[in-house]
């Protein structure tokens, strides 16, 4: 049985975007296409609608087969020490989402998939996500097709953006793939790109594509219709 592997990438800005573009060459060099995680607002006051050269790398790595995926709207804790959308009520979540919709339209990166900060998303909004369009979820551990009401159970393993990166968790990020693609399954690998930037992080995670794909997990890119991307897998 064959599985699959999926990378992505946050945290996407002007300050990080030369680092996450070195590794994006490193990826074309081994034809894994990247699904690149968005967020309109980031911390101190960024705005990636006033950020031109950003917009245009993500819209020219789109072209080239890139994914790109909704990552919340300013990633702001609603309460303390949880991700944007992990608590929120459905109204709430809808203004969020309507609001983040806007600002990819505008800059012409609007997206029907959606990975909540941190990959966690509450009732109210998996609810609210296809009412306002959204026809993918990429959560902790399942991706949601919306619209026809199907999933594939994989658990995302990460550096950055709510997860650790210690030594030992490159290390688990190496074994994690490489146990996962010679089962067959579906390989979900995710870095901030302020991890990038760090030797460590960014060889394990260059070592964990490099294995599952050795075990020969085909590499594709979160997408929807589901069925069409990633595969259903036991």
């Amino acid at each position: 049985m064959t599985g699959q592997v999926i990378v992505s990438v946050s945290g996407i800005r002007d300050e990080t975007r030369d680092v996450v573009a070195e590794f994006a060459a490193a990826m074309d060099r081994r034809s894994v296409p990247l699904s690149l995680l968005v967020a309109p607002r980031l911390e101190d006051g960024y705005r990636l609608v006033d950020d031109p050269v950003t917009q245009q790398w993500l819209r020219e790595r789109r072209d080239r087969g890139d994914a790109i995926v909704l990552h919340g709207y300013d990633q702001a804790a609603t309460k303390r020490r949880r991700a944007e959308f992990a608590v929120l009520p459905e109204h709430e979540a809808r203004l969020r989402l309507l609001a983040a919709d806007r600002v990819l339209e505008e800059v012409g990166l609007r997206t029907r998939l959606f990975a909540p900060p941190r990959w966690l998303a509450s009732p109210g909004a998996v609810t609210v996500l296809p009412n306002v369009g959204f026809r993918l979820l990429a959560g902790m551990t399942v991706i949601r097709d919306l619209a026809h009401d199907t999933a594939v159970r994989s658990h995302v393993i990460g550096l950055g953006d709510g997860f650790h990166a210690e030594p030992w968790r490159c290390r688990s990020m190496v074994l994690g793939a490489s146990r996962g693609a010679r089962r067959g399954r579906v390989v979900r690998l995710a870095t901030s790109a302020k991890q990038l930037g760090r030797t460590g992080p960014r060889q394990a995670l260059l070592d964990a594509v490099d294995i599952a794909l050795h075990h020969g997990a085909a590499p594709v890119v979160y997408r929807w219709p589901l069925r069409d991307g990633v595969r259903a897998v036991a």
